[in-house]
């Protein structure tokens, strides 16, 4: 591959310390020698740990099916910025089905206790928030003001 195809896919003043590839053949050493050329370090997953490619493939894959497929970047920027969003979005506002009813970075605001499970809490409302244009919404408790 020509170092002109890479300038174009690491554009200008990147940022970009890494690149992680499997250990696919058609991923040359040309490659990975024209990347660390641009000062990026190349990153393979192990070799015969097939749940490594996985993880990164259900979450690329994640990421393209609730945010990507809804929105159209109208440059890179706006790309990073959809991202970072939606990426808060993942660790603290979605539930994840293999961790039960939590989620990876949950809030700490403490959530008093109900009488019923279908009422809430004395003194506290349901406020709503939008992401992504309202592709997404978090909901939360908040104390209601005295």
């Amino acid at each position: 591959m020509k170092a002109e195809l890479n300038r174009g896919a690491l554009p200008g003043d990147h940022r970009y310390r890494f690149v992680i590839h499997d250990r696919d053949s058609i991923l040359s050493k040309r490659l990975d020698k024209a990347v660390k050329d641009l000062g990026v370090r190349v990153l393979r997953t192990p070799v015969r740990a097939l749940m490594a490619n996985s993880v990164c493939e259900r979450f690329g894959r994640t990421l393209r099916r609730e945010c990507l497929d809804f929105l159209i970047p109208i440059h890179e920027r706006h790309l990073q910025m959809t991202i970072k969003e939606w990426v808060l979005h993942y660790n603290r506002g979605r539930s994840h089905s293999s961790l039960g009813p939590g989620i990876p970075e949950p809030n700490q605001d403490s959530i008093p206790a109900s009488d019923h499970g279908h009422k809430l809490p004395a003194g506290y409302h349901i406020v709503k928030t939008s992401l992504l244009g309202g592709l997404h919404h978090e909901y939360r408790l908040v104390k209601e003001a005295a």
